[in-house]
């Protein structure tokens, strides 16, 4: 990351958030929401920067937070989102790929609940 500014992640799971702060700010975030069934998943559905935050890393930093997050929890990540999916196809080793089951699942659960 440039600037050396440290971030702070805060799991916003009620509302499908992660959070990351920089000064006490947000700086930026991962929409995601828990998939139903089993086995469950965290699925990314858009991450967003602020403007004075980009090209600073911190998307990369969430996308890496997030499947840190996955993995702590046992459960994988599905990136529907397109940067988390492109993070993920470039970085194999902390990102293992989901299945095509889990990916069509999720695509399905976000089609029929598009408020997640």
């Amino acid at each position: 990351m440039a600037e050396n500014t440290a971030l702070e992640f805060f799991d916003d799971r009620e509302n499908g958030n992660l959070l990351a702060r920089a000064d006490g700010r947000t700086a930026g975030v991962i929409a995601y929401f828990v998939m139903d069934g089993t086995p469950a998943a965290l699925v990314a559905v858009h991450t967003v920067v602020e403007p004075e935050h980009r090209g600073k890393g911190f998307a990369g930093a969430l996308v890496q937070e997030f499947y840190a997050m996955a993995d702590r929890e046992g459960v994988p990540v599905v990136p529907l989102c397109s940067y988390a999916a492109k993070w993920a196809l470039g970085h194999p080793d902390q990102a293992p790929v989901a299945s095509a089951e889990l990916v069509e699942r999720a695509a399905q659960q976000l089609k029929s609940h598009p408020e997640l």
